[in-house]
């Protein structure tokens, strides 16, 4: 069996004056090997990845790196200080044998011609340098901490099949679950300072967590058995056997240290939104708007209808005008063109994508407080600001932690704590996913499945536009943009023909991998109304609450006693019944026309 190219064994390091960050880590990486690694945020991934890299040290453990091997690593945040162009930045990470061809010819892929000079690039452009200088040497072993950070989606699957064509063994640390499941053959789950491993792809991460939790649970649940048995005994079974009794009463205290010491799972975050009255049916109404600067039309006679209750996404390439289109529908900023018609009684709370809403200089606690007390308004309820902080995982010792010492995943915790915290009927959400862990991802999509309110999510999250959005607001080119039913892959689907940067995707910055191709006129304009396709989506739940409220008059009816003793009550429930099942009767045949309405246009 050959040797692994990187090997690290019970790696332990503190970090201040908390516990262990890593208490007897471990990870092997051999030629070829696809691992994600995943973990809660500030579990210590990046610390490990960094250790792996041989860029920092640890307490105590074993790093082994095989003789020759080339190893590349990505970190989060670039560091450009020495270089004067990008292309001497990414040569800067070429080997004596690497070909320099290569990286002349991914930055070309990137839509960066190497002159740039490393200060006047945009977020975008500064990931798809870094992961150049990464990618060009070819390496045997790729460490990549959050590669898909401020990628847009033609970016992202450039990179996915950049990666399926290399045979470095990789480690991979990502919110992106499109990109996990895509890359990796195997998971390392660090927990609690611990790693652990199976041999699986990422879809199966989640169902072997539980397992493991759940065995956990249940060892746990045995030692505390085997503790009261003991006590039992010490009570009421103590012996002249002086020898015996000494061993079982050190075994005892081992027992209770061993119960002690152990360190549960890191808590949930508490994520509800606090809503406001609900707005007017009508949330924005955008008729033929547009819009350029400087020459270049970014927004191209658009108009949409967003009713209360829509979850609507927006994607395109960097640079193609999603801020633009999202601050023109929510009236912050005018078309130059055309008119955009706001409803009634609207409370908007907005989450931006830089955190740039965030003081620097502020502590944790006067964030959420506004410098003002211990007390934190959430929903119009006054809540103590230690309290609140917990729901969102922060310990009391960080009230007074500077916000410019958190990392990415803990700032974009205390965005949404603060969002959250504010009534609303409507979510703008511009990259909210960034640096959030897996587990949080999951409940900030069941909170927006339950929030009653409109929600605008711009995002590159593939599996999270699934998740969330009932439609999608896609970029054409030429500053078109096309509104479809569904999520990300109903929109693929819709257009029926593969996902590729457009020709204005490449001129904003996206890279280029494979040709274009644009969806066909007839299909664009056959496409259902918006009005139609949000019916289709929103029926089934309408018949189904019809149903349980038909149940719930029929169950007043059975009761034989009822006209008797409340013919009132009985009138009511009569009258109710039939209302509900004209209403449904109605409801399925609306249904059914637009099902084979979607069918016949193969939508």
């Amino acid at each position: 069996m050959a040797p692994p190219l990187l090997a690290m064994q019970d790696i332990h390091l503190t970090l201040g004056g908390g516990g262990p960050l890593l208490n007897g880590a471990e990870i092997s990486v051999g030629a070829g090997e696809r691992i994600c690694l995943v973990g809660r945020n500030g579990s210590g991934k990046s610390t490990l990845l960094k250790i792996a890299a041989g860029l920092q040290p640890a307490f105590e453990g074993k790093r082994f790196m095989q003789p020759g091997a080339t190893i590349r690593y990505l970190a989060q945040e670039p560091d450009f200080a020495a270089f004067n162009t990008v292309l001497e930045y990414v040569e800067a990470g070429l080997g004596p044998g690497d070909d320099p061809y290569r990286a002349h010819a991914l930055l070309e892929q990137v839509a960066l011609t190497g002159d740039e000079h490393p200060s006047r690039l945009s977020g975008g452009e500064s990931r798809r340098a870094m992961l150049v200088r990464a990618l060009a040497p070819a390496p045997d072993l790729l460490l990549l901490d959050e590669p898909t950070n401020h990628l847009d989606l033609p970016a992202i699957e450039w990179l996915e099949a950049e990666l399926a064509s290399m045979r470095s063994g990789i480690v991979l640390i990502s919110h992106d679950r499109r990109m996990l499941e895509s890359v990796s053959k195997s998971i390392v789950w660090l927990d609690r300072g611990v790693t652990k491993r199976v041999d699986r792809g990422f879809a199966q991460y989640e169902a072997w967590r539980d397992e493991v939790l759940e065995e956990e649970e249940r060892d746990l649940h045995k030692l505390g058995r085997k503790i009261a048995r003991e006590e039992d005994w010490m009570r009421y079974g103590v012996t002249a056997r002086r020898k015996r009794n000494v061993r079982r009463v050190a075994e005892l205290a081992s027992l209770r240290a061993q119960k002690r010491e152990h360190r549960g799972p890191v808590g949930s975050v508490q994520l509800t939104a606090s809503e406001s009255d609900g707005s007017g049916k009508l949330v924005s109404v955008a008729e033929g708007i547009s819009k350029s600067y400087n020459g270049r039309t970014v927004v191209r006679d658009f108009s949409t209808r967003i009713v209360r209750g829509d979850r609507v996404g927006i994607i395109g390439p960097n640079g193609a005008g999603k801020s633009t289109l999202l601050k023109m529908l929510t009236g912050v900023v005018a078309p130059d063109t055309g008119e955009v018609k706001l409803g009634t009684n609207i409370a908007e709370v907005t989450l931006d994508q830089a955190r740039a809403s965030l003081d620097p200089n502020a502590t944790l606690s006067q964030t959420l407080t506004g410098g003002a007390g211990d007390q934190v308004l959430v929903g119009g309820v006054k809540r103590h600001v230690i309290g609140y902080m917990k729901d969102f995982l922060f310990r009391p010792e960080q009230a007074r932690t500077s916000v410019s010492v958190l990392s990415g995943g803990e700032r974009g915790r205390l965005m949404l704590a603060v969002a959250l915290a504010r009534p609303s009927n409507l979510m703008v959400l511009d990259e909210p996913t960034n640096d959030l862990d897996l587990e949080t991802l999951d409940l900030l999509q069941e909170m927006l499945g339950e929030y009653q309110g409109t929600v605008l999510l711009v995002s590159h999250d593939r599996d999270f536009l699934d998740r969330v959005v009932t439609s999608t607001i896609a970029f054409e080119g030429d500053g078109r943009w096309v509104e479809y039913a569904g999520g990300y892959s109903d929109m693929l689907a819709q257009r029926g023909v593969p996902d590729a940067p457009r020709a204005e995707g490449r001129r904003s910055g996206a890279p280029v991998n494979k040709p274009a191709a644009s969806p066909p006129a007839k299909a664009a304009a056959r496409k259902m109304s918006f009005k139609d396709r949000h019916a289709l989506e929103t029926l089934p739940a309408e018949m189904e609450a019809l149903q349980k409220e038909m149940a719930r008059h029929q169950a007043v009816l059975d009761d034989a006693s009822v006209f008797t003793r409340d013919p009132k009550r009985f009138d009511q429930a009569l009258a109710g019944l039939a209302k509900a099942q004209s209403a449904l009767q109605n409801a399925e045949q609306r249904w059914l026309e637009l099902e084979m309405m979607r069918e016949a246009l193969g939508a």
